[in-house]
Formats: C-alpha cells, sequence, structure tokens
C-alpha cells in the first residue's frame, strides 16, 4: 500500500520508519519547501501544481500536521480516502469552532469570548476576569500567537503583539498540571486508549513528557477517554487523536486537540506495546489496532536548539535517541530521547542524568519532583 502524507517533518518521518515494516510506501506532500523527513519519496509543490501527480501515486493520504489548507485536503478525500477526515482539519484549524463543538460534546473547557479589536479584548478580559490567555483563532503553535493579561491594561499591547483580526480570550485555568490523551480509532470504529501522559512546557514548548502519569486517579483517565471517544465518534475520524488537558481540583479542563501524532506520544515509540506512529498507519491503512499498554515507565525529552553530546547520550543504556536530521537552530525540534525505567524514582534520577547532555533543557520539574 502506498500512504501519501501531507507535510514532509519529523512526524511524517517518524510515520514512514513504523509504516516500512508493514510493507507500506511514502510519498510525502511539501508545501512548505522545505522538507525535512530525509526518506520516502518528497514532491515539493509551493504552488499547488503537482497535486494530481502526488493523488496518483498514492492509494490512502493522511497528514502529519494540521497547518495545511483544507481544501487541499478535501480535494483529495473526492479522488482518495483521506484520514483523518478533513472536517477534523477544519476544526483544528479554528479554536472558536474547536470550543464550540467541546461545548457540545459537553467537554469542559476555560471560559472564553471572541475579540476582534484591542478595545472587545479589554472588554472580554474585564468580563472574564484576569488573568486571560488570549490566542489567535488561526494559526499559532508551540506558544506563538498568544498573550497572557494580568490586567485590561494590557489589552493593547496583547492586541498589537497577537498582530491576528480575531482572537479567543480565555480565563486563566488555575491547573495542578498540564496532561494529554492519544487514542487511535480504526475504520470499522474500534478504539484504543494510551495511558495519559504528563506535560511539561518551557517558553511555550513541550520539554518533557512521563507516561504514564504519575498519581493519576483512575476516574481522571476515564474522563479523559470519556472526552476523547466523543470526538473521534462525532468526527468519524480514523487514526491518531490527541487532547490536550489541563488537571485541576474541579476535574479536566480541555485547551486544545491535534489531529495526528503528537510531541506528547513519541515516549510510545519505545514505551509502549505499539507506537502512536505504527497504530496510526494501522489505522488508516485499514488494520486492526495494536496493543497500547505501556511496557513500563517512559519519560520523551525534547532535544531543542542544540544536538549537545548526544554520544554521551548513547552511552546510557536506559536512553533511546531519535534524531530528525535537521539542522540547529534555536527553538527547533531536533529529536528527542526516550528513557525507561521500572519505578518513578529511578525515572526521575535517569532523566535529569540524560538532560544535562542537552545544553538549554529547563531543569525537570513534574509532579514527582514537586514531592521530592
Amino acid at each position: 500500500m502506498r500512504i501519501g502524507v501531507l507535510g514532509a517533518g519529523q512526524l511524517g518521518r517518524m510515520l514512514a520508519l513504523a509504516g516500512y515494516p508493514l510493507a507500506k510506501t511514502f510519498v510525502f506532500y511539501d508545501m512548505s519547501g522545505s522538507p525535512s523527513a530525509g526518506l520516502g519519496e518528497v514532491i515539493i509543490d509551493r504552488e499547488g501544481k503537482y497535486l494530481d501527480d502526488f493523488l496518483s501515486r498514492v492509494d490512502r493520504v493522511t497528514y502529519e500536521f494540521e497547518h495545511l489548507p483544507v481544501e487541499v485536503a478535501e480535494k483529495l478525500a473526492k479522488e482518495k480516502p483521506v484520514h483523518p477526515c478533513p472536517r477534523a482539519l477544519q476544526v483544528c484549524q479554528n479554536r472558536e469552532a474547536e470550543k464550540t463543538l467541546f461545548g457540545e460534546l459537553g467537554i469542559p473547557t476555560p471560559d472564553w469570548k471572541i475579540a476582534d479589536s484591542a478595545e472587545s479584548l479589554k472588554a472580554a478580559a474585564e468580563e472574564l476576569g484576569c488573568p486571560v490567555v488570549a490566542k489567535s483563532i488561526t494559526e499559532g503553535y508551540d506558544g506563538k500567537g498568544q498573550a497572557v493579561l494580568k490586567s485590561p491594561d494590557e489589552a493593547e499591547a496583547g492586541w498589537e503583539s497577537i498582530g491576528h483580526p480575531r482572537v479567543i480570550v480565555e480565563k486563566f485555568v488555575n491547573f495542578h498540571r498540564e496532561v494529554s490523551i492519544i487514542a487511535v480509532r480504526a475504520e470499522d470504529g474500534d478504539v484504543a486508549f494510551y495511558p495519559m501522559a504528563e506535560n511539561t512546557h518551557h517558553e511555550g514548548i513541550l520539554r518533557y513528557s512521563i507516561a504514564p502519569a504519575p498519581g493519576l486517579a483512575k476516574h481522571v483517565q476515564e474522563d479523559a477517554e470519556r472526552y476523547i471517544k466523543a470526538l473521534l465518534n462525532e468526527l468519524n475520524y480514523v487514526g491518531v487523536l490527541t487532547l490536550e488537558l489541563f488537571e485541576t481540583s474541579e476535574g479536566l479542563v480541555a485547551n486544545e486537540m491535534a489531529p495526528r501524532v503528537h510531541n506528547s506520544g513519541h515516549w510510545s515509540i519505545e514505551g509502549a506495546m505499539t507506537s502512536q506512529f505504527e497504530n496510526h498507519i494501522r489505522a488508516v491503512s485499514g488494520h486492526p489496532l495494536g496493543n497500547v499498554d505501556a511496557r513500563g515507565l517512559s519519560c520523551m525529552i525534547n532535544i531543542i536548539g542544540e544536538h549537545g553530546d548526544i554520544d554521551r547520550i548513547l552511552e546510557l543504556p536506559y536512553a533511546h535517541v531519535h534524531l530528525y536530521n535537521k539542522g540547529e537552530r534555536p527553538g527547533r525540534k531536533l529529536g528527542h530521547v526516550n528513557i525507561l525505567a521500572d519505578s518513578y524514582e529511578e525515572l526521575v534520577w535517569r532523566v535529569r542524568n540524560c538532560a544535562q547532555f542537552l545544553p538549554g533543557s529547563p531543569e525537570f520539574k513534574s509532579s514527582l519532583t514537586a514531592k521530592g
């Protein structure tokens, strides 16, 4: 089976690496002009001239990131199966549509308002009560296109810094920690849920993911599964879906969803019986889903900006290095390391031991270290 992937970055690369043992071949369709997949066949098409050529070379189509033209996915879907469905792309590209859908499905969200000017942003901040987070309705990821307002007086500066005609203004959530759940749905409607991960961000970028999330009450995992299953069924979704959440004293509050394999699921490559990447390929190819149980305890460390001392990390018997074949640049995701352990205490020590070889890695802080 020939699988077409819209986008040609590291997620596409890891999808292909998981798909080759299942005898899949891959064609990447890159609209950015700077593909980094480094394998498979890559069609670079900034002008949209070679879409029919791409279509002729593939049996099924998926995508590795959500910031691509919905009309391209819709056009392809008229000719070949496209998983996940273009509607999932449409929802994820518009924070207003996303929050509205969450509300319709009974998924808790922060209180929110829409603003289309500095004045209406100020009014929203006053009505919701500061602090609030203002985010561009479209685009924006890894903390881009956002501003935190500690006072309504900061509205004008926040509006200027975001630079979008419409923003969603959300009441700041007082949370214990950030978590995510990753699920996969097959063509026949079968659904599997990975153990939830606890995520630590620094300057808007994910730095550490621990899975299974430590100290997670059973009902919290069940709530997350109920929320994401509602999304999967509503969208008639096929493939991997991610739901980012805040854990609060009142329960889970949804932040956003991603219609794809996700950075907070990279731990699953060594840490789960079947990785998120293999399960996505299984799903979009029409195969049965694989076992999603954790093999033990894992922590994923992102490699950001510079590679650091990779050889020292390769010497660590519990570390698994994944490099994306990218050049160094501040803030750029260059790879990740998966750390495995038999206990959370051992995991903390191993993560800290590995992180010392990655320049610029923030101190490892989590619910595990907070207790120390």
